[in-house]
C-alpha cells in the first residue's frame, strides 16, 4: 500500500455541521494517542460549523468502555446526532487484541442500530506505538479528524433519508 496521509479529503463534499450536536467517547488508555485524536475531531467539528457548546466529550476507561460510552451517551442524551467513538488497542504478546478489538467493532454497531443514530468508529488498531503516532497527527494523518468527517456525513445522510 502506497504511504499516504488518510486524512486528505474533498472538503467541498463534508455537510456543515451547523446545529448538530455530537457526543465524543474517549478512551483513557494509550492518552496520549486519544487526546490527539479527539482534538482532531473537534478541530474538524468547529472547522465545519458545529458550536462547542453542541459537542459533548466524556472519557471511558479503556477502548472496552466505548461501546457501554457510546449507549449511555445515546440513552441519556437523545437529542445528540451522532457519536463517534475514539481509542487505541496496540497489538500485545497476547490475543487480548483481537478480543477488544472485535467486541468494540461490534458493539458500536450494534449501539448506532439500537439507537437509529450514527454511531464513528474511531479506534486505532495497530502493532505498535509508532504505528499509533502516525494515525493521530502523524504522517499518515489524524483517525480523529477523518471520525468527524464520517459522522457529519452521516448525520447528513440520515437527515436526507427521513425528509423523503
Amino acid at each position: 500500500m502506497k504511504k499516504q496521509n488518510l486524512s486528505d479529503y474533498d472538503p467541498s463534499l463534508v455537510p456543515s455541521g451547523k446545529g448538530r450536536r455530537i457526543g465524543i467517547v474517549v478512551a483513557e488508555w494509550n492518552r496520549e494517542i486519544t487526546d490527539a485524536l479527539a482534538q482532531g475531531a473537534i478541530d474538524t467539528l468547529h472547522k465545519y460549523d458545529v458550536d462547542d457548546k453542541d459537542i459533548l466529550l466524556v472519557h471511558v476507561p479503556g477502548s472496552f468502555e466505548l461501546t457501554t460510552g457510546a449507549d449511555l451517551l445515546l440513552r441519556n442524551k437523545p437529542e445528540l446526532d451522532a457519536v463517534i467513538g475514539v481509542g487505541c488497542v496496540i497489538q500485545g504478546e497476547t490475543r487480548h487484541f483481537d478480543f477488544i478489538c472485535e467486541a468494540v467493532s461490534q458493539g458500536l454497531t450494534n449501539c448506532a442500530l439500537k439507537h437509529e443514530k450514527p454511531v464513528v468508529f474511531s479506534l486505532l488498531t495497530t502493532n505498535n506505538y509508532e504505528q499509533a503516532q502516525d494515525r493521530a497527527g502523524g504522517k499518515h494523518g489524524n483517525k480523529g479528524v477523518e471520525g468527524a468527517i464520517t459522522a457529519l456525513k452521516m448525520i447528513d445522510l440520515q437527515k436526507q433519508l427521513e425528509t423523503k
